[in-house]
């Protein structure tokens, strides 16, 4: 029985990352979600209470798959932002939602797993500035916040003008503009 109801959860889960990413929170729709993972609407309230719920979710365990996917070495922050860039391209849905929640939801408080992944972040990055292995020019949370920001170039939160965008080249240019920001 537990079986079953992890695979109805996973397939729910699975179909409203989908619809989510393509249709953001308000457009999304619950017998589309189900109908996908082949199951009843019944199931999906039951699993995740409500549609706000479910992209909640939705939302977390992509914030935790991208922190375990994209581990950051402070010692190698421009490598992260390039890692993480890639990273972001290879799951396009993931900055994707990430818009719909900030177009959708801003007032709404963030799921605790991303404070909890920013601040191990800020944290690791501050305790390098402390053991000399990262420049102490910026505040650690600033540091972080760039590196993320920079990664996040040619995805829909960043467009870039022009259709030409030499992948190669664009990677090339985060992390060089990563290692120049930690030379100032």
């Amino acid at each position: 029985m537990a079986r079953n109801a992890d695979e109805t959860r996973r397939k729910i889960l699975e179909a409203a990352t989908e619809e989510f990413a393509q249709y953001g929170i308000a457009g999304a729709r619950v017998d589309r979600i189900t109908r996908t993972a082949g199951v009843n609407n019944a199931l999906l309230y039951r699993y995740f209470g409500s549609k706000t719920e479910l992209f909640d979710t939705v939302y977390s365990r992509l914030v935790t798959e991208i922190v375990d996917a994209v581990p950051m070495e402070p010692a190698d922050l421009p490598g992260y932002a390039g890692r993480l860039y890639d990273y972001y391209e290879a799951h396009p849905d993931v900055v994707r939602l990430a818009a719909w929640r900030q177009l959708e939801r801003p007032e709404h408080t963030l799921p605790q797993v991303v404070y909890d992944a920013q601040r191990e972040k800020a944290e690791s990055i501050a305790q390098a500035q402390k053991d000399g292995a990262v420049p102490d020019s910026l505040p650690a949370g600033e540091l972080r916040d760039l590196m993320i920001l920079l990664s996040l170039s040619n995805t829909p939160l960043m467009p870039v003008m022009g259709s030409d965008v030499d992948r190669e080249r664009r990677r090339a240019t985060i992390v060089a503009v990563a290692t120049a920001i930690l030379r100032t």
